[in-house]
């Protein structure tokens, strides 16, 4: 009986009332002392890094307290500064906590070079797709007195005449030079008719001697 009687005496409930106060105590101060350690509710929002040079998002990023660690890229756009951010991750606009790594992709200097295979005298159907798929564009297309339509008789890249096994940069704009179909050799037009012109001459002579 008098253990029930300090059960429900009211120093017991007390007691029982403040530890149950203390342990509610404990327990906030617990959680509030791991948000702080954590950054459970401190969120930094990315920035945007497009276009930027590796010295600004260096900048910017420290002043943010987050880092960054550079990928590997083969990719070149020529959208973009040349070694600037082309991607990044996490993107702009998400929340990151602090110290967190945001990792960055960048523009190289520019395109690989690639080589002119021979294509002179192939058609331009043949032509066009081979120099599509070696990431070449086409640009202007001109026509000279030559005996096969739509043979390609030159590529000339800014103006100047571009030879098989040179190498341009790619996406280079190639300009082609196209046969008319008219039935004269552009090459060989000035040698033929001074050919002819000197058959023509001999063929005077001959019949001034009868």
């Amino acid at each position: 009986m008098s253990l029930l009687r300090f059960i429900f005496s009211k120093t017991f409930l007390i007691q029982i009332g403040l530890a149950i106060v203390a342990l509610i105590v404990l327990a906030f101060l617990t959680m509030q002392w791991l948000d702080f350690t954590t950054n459970q509710d401190e969120r930094i929002k990315v920035p945007d890094l497009a276009k930027l040079s590796l010295d600004r998002v260096e900048l910017t990023l420290d002043e943010l307290d987050l880092r960054y660690e550079i990928l590997d890229s083969a990719n070149f756009n020529p959208d973009y500064p040349k070694y600037s951010v082309i991607d990044q991750v996490p993107q702009p606009g998400k929340f990151v906590k602090e110290n967190r790594k945001i990792y960055i992709t960048l523009n190289p200097s520019g395109f690989g070079n690639v080589k002119i295979p021979d294509l002179i005298r192939r058609t331009r159907r043949q032509v066009e797709p081979t120099l599509r798929s070696l990431g070449f564009e086409i640009g202007s297309v001109t026509y000279k007195p030559d005996i096969a339509k739509d043979a390609v008789l030159e590529l000339r890249y800014k103006g100047k005449l571009v030879e098989p096994g040179d190498e341009l940069m790619k996406t280079a704009k190639i300009d082609l030079v196209l046969g008319d179909g008219s039935g004269r050799y552009t090459g060989d037009l000035e040698e033929n008719d001074s050919i002819q012109e000197g058959d023509i001459d001999n063929e005077t002579e001959n019949n001034d001697e009868f």
